[in-house]
């Protein structure tokens, strides 16, 4: 006991004593009568600051949802009950209107106006600097009899501010697409409804919907069909659909040739636009359809064709270049006295473009001249008499020569090319009537719109600068636009004529006095404006010997405002529609000094011709790239007209 006793003891003494007091330190209490440190004071005042700037901040939102929100719905809600009170006394004034059975009977607010039923104007609540009035048309009370009892559906709308009550009609999806294409005659049979869908009332019955509009499958044009659906409240849907009656294509031919397939004599009405050029149809090519350019579009020697056609398919647009099916063309070898034939033994390879043959002119004719397949000029066909030599046809020969369908010569030299091209033949026919002045329109090309850039259109669109017409020959990368004359330059009653002169110069070279070259750069200016054309760079091809395409042995490069046409070049034969005359060519040969022009009646003529022979001048320049479309279609009829 005693032990336990000292362990206790001796614990108490290693116990720390408690902390006295000291007698000069403050109690609590007078601490708290002490003033604060200057410290505690500052952090009080950043209290006060930050309850009073929320106080301040909860008053403006306060103020702006009562401003923005809270009083234009209030004063929304207070326009809606007025207008259903006015509502109801209308109906109350003017029973027999109220509606019967199931019907719906209801009142525009424009209607309450005009009666006298509302007094005041409903403004949209929350414009607080311009007053904008409520729609006085979109907003209506509609009236139902329900159980015996009449119930009104009021829709007020104010801006964005609009009653809750169904307004929106069902949603309509047709079966289909939205346009159709039906064929000329072929029957049309509409596709009909696929779901009408409410908001509100969900699925509606398609029966009830309504169509609006007839289809006249005789009648080439576009047709609108409506079909409108209404939900319980009657809230009205319309979607429309366009139905377009077309011609199909190879069907317009079967019927316009008597179901032969093949236009015949010298005006039938068989044009067509392409690639925004013009086209003859020559006939049916199985389903499809083969047509032929309407002019030559250049002078090729005939070894040369197929690189010089892929030149030309170039420039078909790539809209038409879908249309394009790849077919066979005949090509034969043939005897002159088998030459007047109708049947083809003999074919190409499958491809894009190529040029007619003996058969595809036989069979255009009626009687000896009578045969739209025969040119004024001279032109190939794609028929040999051996291996070196090709038959061309014209519509009327000379001399020995007269009355002659075809004449054989070299392979070497350069004659018109009419390409040929085989399209599909279910597109539809969208305009025209097949006349050279409406010549079929199968929408795979447009015309310019007014501030178009010239640079931007199709080779072998028409243009009219000043009082001469021009076509487009290519855009160039650098904004301008090559173009040649369709005619040579003249004044009222005289051609420009020139000739080489006495200049020792074996080429073309607009840099020397005496040089055609030269002659026609600086003489230009008195037939046309040339205002509109800027100096570029051409390029003169020289030739070993004879001219051929793509055998040239060098290019020499001037700068000039206007030179002579390449031979090869789009468009750079001759067409006689415009009593063209004779013109020099760019092309000619270093060795042997060969010139080459063009005769009066758009012939290829080449020789060591004396300085003193003489031809006309038919320009090619290039448009300032500023130069833009003020108005017409881009036809022949029609030439667009420029500006800059």
């Amino acid at each position: 006991m005693e032990e336990k006793n000292e362990e206790i003891l001796e614990q108490l003494d290693n116990t720390k004593p408690m902390e006295q007091i000291q007698p000069n330190e403050p109690t609590p209490s007078q601490r708290a009568q002490e003033p604060a440190p200057e410290g505690k004071a500052l952090s009080d005042d950043k209290n006060l600051n930050r309850k009073l700037k929320t106080s301040f901040i909860t008053f403006i939102v306060v103020v702006v949802v009562w401003v923005f929100l809270l009083s234009p719905y209030l004063t929304f809600k207070k326009n809606e009950s007025k207008f259903t009170e006015a509502a109801k006394k209308y109906y109350e004034t003017n029973m027999q209107e109220l509606p019967t059975g199931e019907r719906l009977a209801d009142v525009s607010l424009q209607k309450l106006y005009e009666k006298g039923y509302v007094g005041e104007d409903y403004y949209v609540p929350y414009r607080l600097f311009s007053k904008e009035t409520c729609s006085v048309t979109d907003s209506w009370v509609k009236v139902r009899r329900v159980n015996g009892e009449y119930k009104y559906y009021t829709y007020l709308k104010c801006g964005l501010l609009s009653s809750t009550i169904d307004h929106k009609g069902p949603k309509i999806k047709l079966n289909g697409d939205d346009e159709l294409t039906v064929a000329l005659g072929e029957e049309f049979k509409d596709p009909g409804v696929k779901s009408v869908r409410d908001n509100q009332d969900g699925n509606l019955d398609t029966k009830e919907v309504v169509v609006k509009g007839t289809v006249n499958t005789n009648k080439i044009g576009t047709y609108k069909l409506s079909y409108i659906a209404f939900d319980n409240l009657k809230n009205r849907s319309e979607v429309k659909r366009t139905v377009n009656v077309v011609q199909k294509l190879n069907s317009t031919v079967k019927k316009a040739t008597k179901k032969n397939g093949v236009y015949t004599g010298q005006d039938p009405n068989n044009y067509i636009y392409f690639s925004g050029m013009l086209f003859r149809i020559i006939g049916l090519e199985g389903d499809n359809i083969k047509i032929v350019a309407d002019k030559d579009v250049a002078n090729v020697n005939h070894d040369g064709l197929d690189e010089w056609l892929k030149y030309y398919y170039d420039h078909i647009n790539k809209e038409s270049k879908k249309l394009v099916v790849k077919t066979k063309y005949c090509q034969m070898t043939l005897k002159e006295s088998d030459t007047n034939t109708t049947q083809c033994s003999s074919y190409t390879k499958p491809r894009e473009v190529y040029i007619p043959s003996v058969v595809d002119i036989n069979k255009a004719a009626e009687e000896q001249y009578e045969n739209f397949m025969k040119t004024k000029t001279m032109s190939w066909t794609s028929d040999k008499a051996s291996d070196k030599k090709s038959y061309l046809t014209r519509d009327i020969f000379y001399n020995e020569e007269l009355g002659k369908d075809y004449m054989a010569f070299d392979d070497k030299y350069n004659f018109g090319v009419r390409p040929v091209l085989t399209i599909k033949g279910d597109i539809m026919i969208q305009g025209g009537d097949g006349t050279k002045d409406d010549p079929y329109d199968i929408g795979d090309f447009e015309s310019a719109k007014a501030d178009d850039k010239v640079s931007t259109r199709q080779s072998g669109e028409y243009l009219k600068i000043g009082s001469s017409i021009w076509r487009i020959v290519d855009g160039q990368s650098d904004g301008t636009t090559k173009v040649i004359m369709e005619s040579s330059l003249h004044s009222i009653n005289e051609y420009l004529i020139i000739n080489y002169g006495d200049s020792d110069d074996k080429t073309y070279n607009p840099k020397k006095k005496d040089n055609v070259g030269y002659k026609i750069n600086n003489r230009a200016s008195e037939y046309i404006n040339t205002k509109y054309f800027v100096k570029h760079q051409i390029e003169v091809p020289i030739y070993k010997s004879d001219v051929k395409y793509g055998k040239e042995i060098k290019t020499e490069k001037y700068e000039a405002k206007v030179s002579a046409p390449n031979m090869y070049e789009m468009w750079s034969a001759s067409s006689l529609n415009y009593a063209v005359r004779s013109y020099w060519l760019i092309n000619s040969s270093q060795n042997s000094s060969l010139k080459y022009g063009v005769s009066d009646i758009g012939v290829v003529l080449y020789g060591e011709m004396s300085p003193y022979i003489t031809f006309g001048v038919r320009p090619v320049g290039y448009l300032n790239k500023s130069c833009i479309i003020v108005s017409g279609k881009g036809t022949e009829s029609d030439p667009y007209i420029i500006d800059k």
